[in-house]
């Protein structure tokens, strides 16, 4: 037998199963294959049998998935965010479903072939993915791809023909998958808001946020980190519209038929990520701009002139992006029929200030003034106290402390450099920082009390049972785990909590994978015990919990049975509570230099998870999220950037004074603020 086409991937179940730490898995796009020799008796020698593998595909509910999983789903579109350069080579895309079940799912689609990732072209329409991989993060699910993910796209509504859109040349489908899709967009349509803020040109209103559907005329660039799109849609804006001023021979299109569509078109001018693909689109093609702001302004010489602008601002927020139509789109047949109907005579014999009067106003303004307006979104957000005015950082500096302010300032430079000594533990009781204990440090630890073979003394409680193992080749090693039960019965692993005496540290961590909880313990003459604090008390999943030397006043292992005898949650705050622990806070802790050109201050960063809606809890251990606050903190400070060209920063800031030695220090500290969603 012979296979072809399929990918070669890591087993889930390799550990439990003894097996191959490898599998096959079916590729869609490859033509999965069986080649089968057959016996010389029945055909001769060179004759083989070719098998096209079409598999008996199952799909699961998204109020039935379980995280470490992958999974086949189908669901309608509740929100997405059409593709865009990633930080890395790829391009990502974001989508939001939901199915009859209410349940949504987030899932974050990368690709480095932009027409592999899902044709979505607006919210409702239908999404199958196959070989979705499934996580859990802050007590959510959410859906990666991985190896062999595959995706089909189909119409949202209800009645239309049932075609795919995809990039692939071979995939599977269905009578009783037509069914399913059939279901969902009846679902969809009572129960999902499917109408997006959709306009066209003549119904759009100053500072409106909404979808256009239109074609591409003209293009030229226009700076480094902003591109011009000049579109019509058959209709006439009823306000004036401002003309962005770019030489003739930087502009890509047919100059005749942009001057006779003059009274038509409208001017969008797209910043920073969006650029990359507006230089990419051909003249002639159809596109729905998702999220394009309209924003009323003013000529400078005549105040009293107002015009409208069209921008799509950088970043992804609100499903912010590009995406072009095919000609068999319904929207783009309807929109072609319509624009083969408008009397573009009649439409050049019309003129209005947009093309005549306006011409002369704006023809001075040069489009720096324009940009420059556009490019000061800041990339940190206030959560609070927005009614505030921003205040001077020199004003600041001379008033008198404790104060509260809102500021917009430019980051200079920050510290530490090396992001993830930026995470301490903190005890909320006594204030005190320290830093986090290096892993080498628990494994001594642990080493030390494997020297002690377990008490089998201590072995089986009421609230407990044991089990000991030998370790091979590895002298008299003994690992003891005690597993904790509830109403005398032992519980599914991953709702256990276990005790373990003898383990290292490369057998805690496996066993972390599989129990909910793990209390690394020693066994004395009566009973079991916690180690040093200076080891962690507890261990959850991939985070160590920590307590306070100073401020924890330790009570014997058996305090655990009072939660035991309950419906034991384990969380990690209860089990400090039980055992007389203060448990250590993993925070982030940073000093920023600001700077408004009025003056500049060091203000201190110390947050949890709000600031950069990371866990601090999880960086250390997550290579992701560490990659994650790099590439954040280069978009707050870009490496080798003039302060002039910085992102803006808007902040809240307090002042406080600190006493040290003799004298009084003011610093200042950010609080209410957060990166904003385009920057994440």
């Amino acid at each position: 037998m012979v296979v072809a086409g399929f990918n070669v991937a890591k087993s889930p179940s390799a550990n439990e199963d003894d097996r191959h730490c490898c599998h096959l898995e079916v590729a869609e796009d490859a033509g999965s294959t069986v080649y089968i020799y057959t016996k010389p008796s029945t055909v001769t020698a060179s004759e083989t049998a070719s098998m096209p593998v079409a598999p008996k595909y199952t799909y699961t509910p998204l109020n039935h998935l379980k995280g470490g999983t992958i999974v086949n789903l189908y669901g309608a579109v509740k929100f997405f965010k059409p593709p865009y350069i990633s930080k890395g080579t790829d391009y990502c895309s974001v989508v939001t479903i939901v199915d009859q079940s209410n349940v949504k799912l987030t899932c974050t689609l990368f690709n480095g072939n932009l027409d592999a990732l899902p044709k979505i072209y607006k919210i409702g329409d239908i999404v199958r993915f196959h070989r979705i991989k499934i996580r859990e993060y802050n007590e959510q699910m959410q859906g990666i791809t991985g190896i062999g993910f595959a995706s089909l796209t189909f119409d949202g509504t209800v009645g239309a023909p049932i075609v795919p859109r995809t990039s692939s040349k071979s995939y599977s489908f269905t009578e009783e998958e037509q069914k399913t899709i059939e279901e969902l967009r009846m679902w969809a349509a009572s129960n999902l808001s499917v109408c997006g803020p959709t306009a066209k040109l003549s119904g759009v209103q100053p500072m409106l946020f909404f979808d256009l559907t239109c074609q591409l005329v003209g293009k030229a660039e226009v700076d480094g980190s902003s591109f011009l799109l000049k579109v019509w849609d058959g209709t006439k804006c009823p306000y004036p519209s401002w003309k962005v001023l770019v030489e003739e021979s930087d502009l890509e299109g047919d100059k005749v038929l942009i001057h006779q569509l003059r009274n038509l078109i409208v001017d969008i001018l797209v910043y920073d990520n969006h650029v990359k693909l507006a230089k990419s689109l051909k003249v002639g093609s159809f596109l729905r701009i998702y999220s394009l702001h309209t924003k009323q302004a003013s000529a400078e010489n005549q105040p009293d002139v107002s015009y409208v602008e069209f921008h799509l601002h950088g970043g992804t927020c609100y499903g912010r992006g590009i995406r072009v139509l095919p000609e068999n789109n319904p929207d783009v047949k309807e929109l072609k029929a319509f624009m083969d109907s408008v009397n573009l005579t009649e439409s050049q014999n019309v003129e209005s200030m947009s093309s005549m009067e306006l011409d002369g106003i704006f023809g001075s303004l040069s489009y720096q003034s324009y940009s420059e307006r556009c490019q000061q979104l800041s990339v940190t957000v206030l959560t609070d106290h927005q009614h505030l005015d921003d205040t001077a950082l020199n004003t600041i500096l001379n008033s008198a402390v404790p104060q509260q302010y809102r500021i917009r300032a430019k980051l200079r430079t920050f510290k530490p450099q090396k992001l993830y000594q930026s995470v301490k533990l903190y005890c909320s009781k006594c204030n005190s920082l320290q830093e986090v204990p290096d892993g080498d440090d628990f494994d001594l630890i642990l080493r030390d009390c494997a020297a002690t073979a377990p008490n089998p003394e201590v072995h089986n409680s009421l609230w407990y049972d044991s089990a000991v193992w030998d370790t091979e080749n590895q002298g008299q090693r003994k690992i003891a785990v005690h597993f904790v039960k509830h109403d005398e019965l032992l519980q599914e692993p991953e709702d256990t909590l276990i005790m373990v005496q003898g383990g290292t540290l490369k057998e805690i961590r496996k066993l972390s994978r599989r129990f909910k909880c793990i209390i690394p313990v020693r066994s004395t003459k009566e009973d079991l015990e916690l180690l040093d604090l200076s080891a962690p008390f507890l261990l959850q999943g991939k985070i160590w919990h920590y307590g306070c030397k100073q401020c924890s006043n330790q009570k014997t292992i058996q305090s655990l049975s009072s939660l035991a005898e309950e419906e034991p949650s384990w969380e990690p705050t209860e089990i400090a509570r039980v055992l007389g622990i203060e448990p250590l806070q993993y925070v982030f802790v940073m000093k920023f230099t600001l700077d408004d050109g009025t003056g500049a201050l060091d203000a201190y960063l110390f947050d949890y998870e709000k600031f950069f809606q990371i866990p601090a809890s999880e960086v250390l251990t997550s290579s992701l999220l560490q990659e994650k606050m790099e590439m954040i903190m280069k978009i707050l400070r870009p490496p080798g950037t003039k302060l002039d060209d910085l992102p803006w920063l808007e902040c809240f800031i307090r002042s406080y004074n600190v006493k040290d030695g003799m004298e009084q220090q003011v610093c200042y500290q950010i609080f209410d603020t957060m990166v904003a969603e385009d920057v994440i």
